[in-house]
């Protein structure tokens, strides 16, 4: 149970919890295939992960997707962290070309990986998905984000039986410091943060390396699939 000389795909590899399970997994000495949609923070986030292999690729596009399995060829595990910044705000406000719009990486981006990927995958390799608390407590103005999680983690549990026996599990974070929040004012996101941190058991808001060691377990364990790995520093209880 070790990702020592496995070859790891890591889509939304360039920042945040993505780069993080990146690093963690090269750590380990597994070879790591990251990919985004901008070269420029493919090259970036290449520049601290020495021997990785990286792509841009635009991960909504169904033909682009393709061809980078296909030129990537065989790997044992594939890990889904893309996505933009949040889209939050009341129901009676949201365009609904938006909402369309918010649901094309985060979810049918996520679905074209499985659908182009999952053939590559070798024996006793996985999948791992990203979800997030918002669907299990979800706020005024979350009804998009609520949406997609739920939606990620009914794909999960479908596609665990339909790939089988690849593996299919998700990661569900709370409040992770990752550019996922970068929308907001840098006042506002401090002060999220610090609210959290009172809020929060664990008396902090989470970290991307401590939410990548979530999709390692899962990468290495080879009995859990269909599961829902819950990583929220105690919000769903408080």
């Amino acid at each position: 149970m070790t990702l020592n000389g496995k070859r790891i795909v890591v889509l939304g590899g360039s920042s945040g919890i993505g780069l993080a399970t990146a690093q963690a997994a090269a750590r380990e000495g597994a070879s790591v295939v990251i990919v985004s949609s901008r070269q420029a923070r493919v090259d970036e986030a290449l520049a601290k992960l020495p021997g990785a292999e990286g792509h841009a690729v635009d991960l909504t596009d169904a033909t682009a997707v393709q061809a980078l399995f296909t030129r990537i060829g065989a790997f044992d595990h594939l890990v889904f962290t893309a996505g933009e910044t949040l889209q939050l705000g009341p129901l009676a406000a949201t365009d609904l070309d938006a909402a369309h719009r918010f649901f094309e990486l985060r979810y049918w981006g996520a679905y074209l990986a499985a659908k182009h990927g999952a053939g590559n995958i070798r024996p006793g390799g996985s999948i791992v998905f990203t979800s997030g608390v918002a669907s299990r407590r979800p706020q005024p103005g979350w009804a998009l984000g609520a949406s997609i999680c739920a939606a990620m983690e009914g794909l999960t549990r479908a596609l665990a039986v339909e790939v089988a026996p690849i593996r299919v599990n998700i990661v569900c974070p709370g409040v992770v410091k990752t550019p996922l929040w970068g929308a907001m004012q840098e006042a506002d996101r401090e002060a999220l943060y610090r609210q959290m941190a009172d809020k929060l058991l664990v008396g902090h808001a989470g970290e991307p390396e401590e939410i990548a060691e979530s999709y390692l377990y899962l990468m290495r364990q080879t009995y859990g699939t269909g599961q829902v790995i819950v990583v929220d520093g105690g919000s769903s209880l408080v």
